[in-house]
Order: C-alpha cells, then sequence, then structure tokens
C-alpha cells in the first residue's frame, strides 16, 4: 500500500481500533458477568485517538478522586495501557463481586483493591486478546498495578513518561450496563515503534 498523510492513517487506524474495542467490549463483557454472576451489556460509545499529553483532562475534572488500573505491555509491541473507573463505579463492582454492602464514600481494603484489580486485568485482557489477533502480534500485558487518586495525578505519569515515546494514545470509553450505568475508561499508549507496527501489520503504510 502506498504512503498515506498521518491524517488518513489515523481515519484507517481509529476504524480499525473501533472493531477491536467492540469485540474487546464483548469478550470483556462475558468474562466479567460470570465472574460477577450477573447479566451485564457493556458497550462502546466512543473511541478517540488523542495526543498523550492531553489525556489530563479526557475523562474530566483533574481534581475528581477515580480508581486507576494500570499494565505494561511488552513483546510485539511496547507501550501501556490503563482502565480507569469513578469511585461509584468501582464501588458498585466491588460489593457485587464480594457481596458486600459497603457505603461508595469508605476507603478500599486490600481484599477490595484486589478484586478491582482482577476486573481490569481482566477488561485489559479482553481487549489485548482482540488487538493480537487482528494484528497477528503477541501482545503480553505485566502484573497490574492499582491507584486510587486525583484523575491528573494518575494520569500524569503514564502521559510523561510515554509522552516521551510516543504521541498518540488510544481513549475507549467503555459504559457497563447492569444494574446500575458503570462508566469505564480504558488507555492504550503504544510506544511510537509499535505504533508503526500495528500499523504495518494492518496492511498501512507511513
Amino acid at each position: 500500500m502506498e504512503s498515506m498523510t498521518l491524517e488518513v492513517v489515523n481515519d484507517i487506524y481509529l476504524d480499525v481500533l473501533k472493531e477491536i474495542g467492540n469485540i474487546g467490549a464483548g469478550n470483556a463483557t462475558t468474562a466479567i458477568a460470570n465472574m460477577m454472576g450477573i447479566k451485564i451489556e457493556m458497550n462502546v460509545p466512543s473511541i478517540k485517538l488523542l495526543e498523550v499529553s492531553k489525556l489530563g483532562t479526557a475523562i474530566g475534572p483533574e481534581d475528581d478522586t477515580i480508581v486507576g488500573i494500570f499494565l505494561e505491555v511488552r513483546h510485539d509491541i511496547d507501550g501501556s495501557m490503563m482502565f480507569l473507573l469513578d469511585i461509584p463505579s468501582a464501588r458498585y463492582l466491588v460489593n457485587k463481586l464480594l457481596m458486600t454492602e459497603t457505603p461508595e464514600d469508605q476507603p478500599f481494603g486490600e481484599m477490595e483493591l484486589s478484586a478491582l484489580k482482577e476486573v481490569g486485568n481482566i477488561i485489559a485482557g479482553s481487549y489485548l486478546s482482540a488487538l493480537s489477533s487482528m494484528t497477528n502480534l503477541v501482545i503480553v500485558p505485566s502484573v497490574p498495578y492499582i491507584s486510587v487518586d486525583m484523575a491528573g495525578a494518575i494520569l500524569s505519569v503514564p502521559a510523561i513518561e510515554f509522552g516521551l515515546q510516543g504521541d498518540n494514545a488510544l481513549l475507549i470509553q467503555t459504559e457497563i450496563c447492569a444494574q446500575v450505568a458503570i462508566n469505564g475508561y480504558f488507555i492504550l499508549m503504544p510506544e511510537q515503534d509499535s505504533y508503526k507496527k500495528i500499523l504495518s501489520s494492518l496492511g498501512i503504510s507511513i
């Protein structure tokens, strides 16, 4: 395929990633529904390709407290990924998983954070599996790390680290529909060489 402008490449890339997002959401829905023992649906209302430097304000006010699950990605592509949840959504998931009724304003205990890490791991793994299947690339996630902090603080570390190596981040907003609507954000930040490798595996040259 002939080289194209970056704008055209990004449009094609985004179309492919939308499909990956939909497949990943389907995989994650099945896994989490089985884990929680309830019927749920997961929608992908929006997917954006944006500059890493703009992540800090992409999901809402920087001073809002959120839960962030962070993983590094290695092997055929390098980069990082995050799954973000607001506090009401995180508390709802934890209460369902552990069959508790802890109030929303209570801090998360060690067992609750472990449960949230597992949810983030399942959702991240579902998206990575979809990306791997479509690109035929081997993608291996690290053990997840979790943080409960202000959005600006959680997003500043990967924005600085990976902003130096790659310009683009994929932001997928997910909506889990159970008894209540659970809003989450999945962020994939491939390093610049890995971004090119993903495009090349899809037959796109730049």
